[in-house]
């Protein structure tokens, strides 16, 4: 899931089900749970934590999470995941991956690897 527009914490995460809720973003009506988040940052106040931590009491947490700056929201909700997170890549990293990519972090290496899912017309 790779969008450059950030998630709102209060109003964007339903932690009960794992689905984006804020009206209007890119991934709406999308559940994270699993998926590699890729995303410009977080917005709004650290909810981004409170949400997150209680969708991991769920059972619901995105597999891992690339981010091109790291910033108060994003990193509380990584250290209190516990998963995989990339940042401060030397590429735009929304360059480099879309939507449906299978992607591989190493959170520990900082080592991400993409793989171009086929499009229908792209060759």
């Amino acid at each position: 899931m790779a969008s450059e527009n950030a998630i709102q914490g209060w109003s964007g995460v339903d932690e009960r089900s794992g689905m984006i809720i804020e009206k209007g973003h890119p991934f709406e009506g999308m559940s994270m749970n699993g998926a590699v988040l890729v995303l410009s940052g977080g917005k709004g106040s650290n909810g981004w934590s409170c949400h997150f931590h209680a969708a991991m009491i769920l059972g619901i947490t995105p597999a891992a999470m690339l981010f091109p700056k790291m910033d108060a929201r994003t990193a509380s909700a990584a250290a209190i995941l516990g998963i995989p997170v990339v940042t401060d890549f030397e590429e735009d990293i929304f360059s480099l991956v879309e939507s449906g990519d299978w992607i591989q972090v190493d959170g520990d290496a900082g080592i991400v690897r993409i793989t171009k899912r086929d499009r229908p017309g792209k060759h």
